[in-house]
């Protein structure tokens, strides 16, 4: 009869699985957790770990980094605006009266206060903000422009676009720029 290796509570891990401290650089398997996190936020640490090809342990920290570091900045559920009533999506090109510092401040933190706003972005050419806005129906979008956007500090115009069809929403982003084909230490 062979005998058994006494066990000492210690797991052998892969040849090729990473064990040293986190650097600085992503490597492929950071990338690889990104790529599917962004598919499927819900999947559970040992899900993940099976699909990127780490065990759980590994996994797990690099995730906590991956989040400490801004790579990873929150979780959410992706959710079907026409289910819940939002029929009009409208892109705002807002035009600023003054363009310094001070109104410019003023104009973006009440932005950032309109639940209607879900996107906001500094644009080049005419304008200076481009606005993605939600609303119940046309109705609720004009009464919106003319009651809120119109009123915002700073705002001398608005020109709006409205959504048709969407196309593709809510993608998630490309990594295939990160691929460097090394392994960082973990």
């Amino acid at each position: 009869m062979p005998l058994k290796k006494p066990f000492t509570g210690k797991t052998i891990k892969p040849a090729d699985e990473p064990t040293e401290p986190h650097g600085d650089a992503l490597d492929r398997y950071d990338v690889l957790i990104l790529r599917e996190l962004q598919h499927d936020a819900r999947l559970s640490n040992a899900e993940l770990a099976a699909r990127i090809g780490l065990s759980a342990a590994p996994t797990w920290r690099r995730v906590k980094w991956l989040e400490e570091q801004g790579y990873i900045t929150g979780y959410r559920a992706e959710i079907d605006r026409r289910k819940i009533g939002l029929g009009v999506l409208a892109f705002v090109r807002v035009d600023a009266e003054r363009n310094n510092g001070l109104a410019t401040r003023a104009l973006e933190d009440a932005i950032r206060k309109l639940p209607e706003v879900i996107a906001c972005h500094y644009i080049s050419g005419t304008g200076t903000f481009e606005l993605q806005v939600m609303a119940t129906d046309l109705d609720a979008f004009s009464r919106f422009s003319i009651d809120t956007l119109l009123n915002l500090p700073n705002v001398k115009d608005i020109h709006t676009s409205f959504s048709l069809g969407e196309v593709k929403a809510g993608a998630a982003l490309p990594l295939s720029h990160l691929h460097t084909g090394k392994t960082r230490s973990r």
